[in-house]
Formats: C-alpha cells, sequence, structure tokens
C-alpha cells in the first residue's frame, strides 16, 4: 500500500507538471452548478416515535472517508431554544446527493443538548461538541424556565466516533466542564451562560484542534485525548457565539457575533486574530460584514494560491432571510460583494407548508470531495407565525463558478 501510494502521488505531481489544473483551479473553472434539498423536516420526521417540531441549529462536517455528517438540534415540542432537545444526525456517502433516514447522537433525559460543533482529527477522529443544561433552565428564564446563573449549570459534552465508525456510532458523552470552562470572567464575574460554537471547529496545519466557544477556544495538542482552554483577554470578552478559521500564515482568526449592546452600534461580525499562545489582538466591527446579530460561519476553501475563505450569514441588519455567500482571496480582509441565495430559489416543497416559507438564520458549511460548498442553512415554515411555526433545515451545494458568478 506504502509503494501504491508513492505511485499515486507520483502520477499526480506528473499530471500537475504537464500543465493540467489543480484541483482547486479545476473547480474555479467549472461551470455555475447550485442544488437544493430539504435535509431536515420539521414537524414531519420522527425518531423512536417522536416527532419533531423543529430542527434548528446546524453543523456539517466531511469525514477522513468523505462522508458528509449533518447534525442539528431536533426540537421535540417547539422551536424555542429550551426544552427538550436531541441531537440529531444524518449521513451522506455522495457528497450529499443521498442522505440516511433521521438518526440520533444522543437523547439521554429531557434536558437541552444543542449548539453543535464538529470537527475532525488527524487520525479521523469526528469530535462532536455539545452545550448541554437541565430540563426547566434557560439563558434568560423564559416561560416559567430558571434562568443559567450559576458555573456549571451549563455543560461542555464531547461525543467521538472513530475513523472506521464513520459517524454510525457515538461514544460519550464525556463532561469536559472542568476542564475547559473556566468559573470565572476576565472581569471577576461568573461564568454562568456558555455555548461551544456553533458549527465547526478545526484542525490547524500542526494537528492542533481547535473549537470556538464562549470567550475562549477549547483545544488539544494530544489528538482529543485532553482537551483545555485559552480564554480571551480582559476587554475582548465582547462576544457571543463564534466561528474560526487558521488562516495561512498559522494565525487564526474569530469571526463573532458581538453581544448585543456591542452589535447595536455597528450592526456587523466582530473579527480578531491571534494565536493561543500569543492571544488575540482586539475585536474591530467588520463593515464588509452586514449581521442582524445571528450566527454566520466560514470555511477554508483551499490554502494553495489563490487561497480562498468562504463566508455565508444573513447579510442584513433587520432580517436574517438575506442569506449571502461570499470569498476572500486575501485571507478574510477584504470580501466580495457575493452572491444571494435566493438567486437559486428553493423549491416549493410541500412538506413546508402553507405558510410564508423564507431561507435564513443559522448555517455551516463543509466542502465536500468533489469540491463544492456544502452548506445547511435554516428555514422558517411560516415567517407570519415565527412563534410557533415549525423550522426546518436545508442542504444547498454550491460551485465556485455559482459563487463567484
Amino acid at each position: 500500500m506504502r509503494h501504491h501510494s508513492r505511485l499515486l502521488a507520483a502520477g499526480l505531481s506528473l499530471l500537475l507538471g504537464a500543465g493540467l489544473p489543480a484541483p482547486a483551479t479545476a473547480a474555479s473553472a467549472a461551470d455555475p452548478k447550485a442544488s437544493a434539498l430539504l435535509l431536515f423536516d420539521g414537524g414531519g420526521e420522527t425518531f423512536n416515535d417522536v416527532r419533531y417540531h423543529s430542527f434548528r441549529i446546524p453543523s456539517l462536517v466531511r469525514t477522513s472517508r468523505d462522508t458528509l455528517l449533518a447534525f442539528a438540534e431536533g426540537r421535540v415540542a417547539s422551536n424555542r431554544d429550551y426544552g427538550n432537545i436531541n441531537m440529531m444526525v444524518k449521513r451522506s456517502e455522495d457528497n450529499g446527493a443521498t442522505w440516511s433516514g433521521l438518526g440520533e447522537v444522543t437523547g439521554q433525559g429531557p434536558g437541552t443538548w444543542g449548539n453543535p460543533t464538529s470537527v475532525v482529527g488527524a487520525d479521523g477522529t469526528i469530535f462532536l461538541f455539545l452545550s448541554w443544561n437541565a430540563a426547566g433552565m434557560s439563558q434568560f428564564g423564559d416561560e416559567g424556565t430558571t434562568r443559567i446563573s450559576a458555573w456549571g449549570e451549563r455543560r461542555v459534552k464531547l461525543f467521538t466516533s472513530s475513523k472506521a465508525e464513520d459517524g454510525t456510532v457515538w461514544h460519550g458523552p464525556v463532561d469536559l466542564t472542568s476542564a475547559v470552562t473556566p468559573r470565572t470572567h476576565a472581569d471577576g464575574s461568573v461564568w454562568d451562560w456558555d455555548a461551544v460554537g456553533p458549527g465547526a471547529g478545526v484542525l490547524t496545519a500542526s494537528g492542533r484542534l481547535i473549537v470556538p466557544a464562549t470567550n475562549r477556544n477549547i483545544y488539544s495538542d494530544d489528538g482529543g485525548v485532553t482537551f483545555q482552554s485559552a480564554p480571551m483577554a480582559a476587554g475582548q470578552e465582547v462576544t457571543g457565539e463564534s466561528t474560526l478559521v487558521e488562516l495561512t500564515d498559522g494565525q487564526l482568526m474569530r469571526n463573532d457575533t458581538p453581544n448585543r449592546s456591542v452589535w447595536s452600534t455597528d450592526k456587523t461580525r466582530w473579527v480578531a486574530r491571534g494565536t493561543i499562545e500569543g492571544g488575540f489582538g482586539p475585536y474591530a466591527p467588520e463593515p464588509a460584514l452586514p449581521d442582524p446579530h445571528a450566527e454566520a460561519s466560514i470555511l477554508r476553501y483551499n490554502r494553495n494560491a489563490p487561497a480562498r475563505l468562504i463566508f455565508l450569514n444573513s447579510a442584513s441588519t433587520g432580517t436574517r432571510t438575506a442569506m449571502r455567500i461570499r470569498v476572500s482571496l486575501d485571507e478574510g480582509e477584504t470580501w466580495s460583494a457575493g452572491r444571494a441565495l435566493t438567486t437559486a430559489p428553493l423549491p416549493a416543497w410541500p412538506q413546508l407548508g402553507t405558510g410564508r416559507v423564507a431561507e435564513g438564520g443559522y448555517s455551516s458549511m463543509a466542502k465536500t470531495a468533489d469540491f463544492t460548498v456544502g452548506a445547511l442553512v435554516e428555514v422558517n415554515e411560516d415567517t407570519a407565525d415565527s412563534l410557533t411555526s415549525h423550522r426546518s433545515i436545508v442542504f444547498r451545494k454550491m460551485n465556485l463558478p455559482w459563487i463567484t458568478g
């Protein structure tokens, strides 16, 4: 097998030397293509005799065996952020053309399993980080719930699946809270509410696993045997939900949702750059990325020249339904005007009902083995009744010429 691998590498080198395009170059020269399918159908899918009212907060990852794993919160009784919420999964072994039926990573107890954040290690192990809290608790104490107000009431849990299992079997949970969640913030206040991601972590070029989380980065230098955290410094605790990407110079870039009091000034994404060892510079608003105070997703598409980053969010200060995908060719210093997802309208799927359907909200992206961008995007099935409407998730697939067209 070792000699076979060398022959393949040598053959690839000869092909590239002969002037045939590298994969990223070839991908950018293809005909524009975009497709969409309804992946998680709120109100229309069951597992273990439970019919899920809504699916929200997606995470998408490509495994070392080129399988796509799509995770989502399965909200049993409503579309709310609290209550009985389980962690659901679907698999695709053909780059998103077809998917498995609804599966479950965990549904232990009536509490809230949320904020899926996935990453694949160097040995192919799939890591799924989740935030968890007990039934009857929530961030703000809404609708008779108890507000989370003490350290440890919100916990970090980890599930894993080996390279061979490829997301068909899950092990855990391992409770990482004591190892990765400080007891106080930099200003001395209690670390009560907490969230990982959501979305995706990164495997750096050096082999470090990093998962963004509230006011810190969770990381491992031993392949995921142990994890620790690097908190943001005083004055940097100004954001909530977080995304992360490694830049070509080895730095990390956080692209976060700022706290609402900060967001109200500029209504954009907030960005900081730095390293685990050296810390991060101050957060600053990114004027090119307007945001309605919601989650966004970022993806390293390729590192070879021209290196590309892909960014997806609702490019609006007032609505979550203006989803736009953009490209950066200078490591996030500037961003293209991008393309609105509405230029490839969703089909009128009958499963979504007859309400005022609108796509937009949280998202997660992964590069597929056939060099496209796969994206999970939320759908509100009736914006005229958002308090009770079903929430679903679509899987979009877009190639570079479509994104940049």
